[in-house]
């Protein structure tokens, strides 16, 4: 039996770096869009509860597909192991600012 892919995934949203996991990745017929499915969280335990994990899985409780803006993305890597799911404050530092390509949209014309 084959195992299945994971893949972390980081990504800016409103000033906060997420980084989730999924088991699916790929291109979306949304153009400028990355689709990302089957989101996976840890374990639940009774034990120890990280805050951030708790509110990415409310967030993210009845989202079967999710389409992020590939401006947004730092990075997508595939891993060997599934960590834990997170949301910290974005760097203020210039580092983590993420510059949109630039992409002509089909059917506009800017020349005048």
């Amino acid at each position: 039996m084959s195992k299945k892919r994971i893949y972390r995934i980081s990504f800016v949203n409103q000033d906060k770096l997420y980084e989730i996991y999924a088991h699916s990745v790929g291109a979306s017929g949304m153009l400028g869009f990355v689709e990302v499915s089957e989101i996976s969280f840890g374990e639940k335990s009774a034990v120890v509860l990280d805050p951030s994990e708790e509110s990415l899985r409310h967030e993210f409780r009845d989202v079967r597909r999710c389409y992020i803006p590939m401006h947004s993305i730092i990075r997508i890597d595939e891993v060997a192991r599934q960590g834990h799911a997170k949301i910290t404050d974005a760097p203020d530092d210039g580092a983590g600012k993420v510059t949109p390509f630039p992409v002509a949209v089909p059917g506009t014309d800017t020349s005048s």
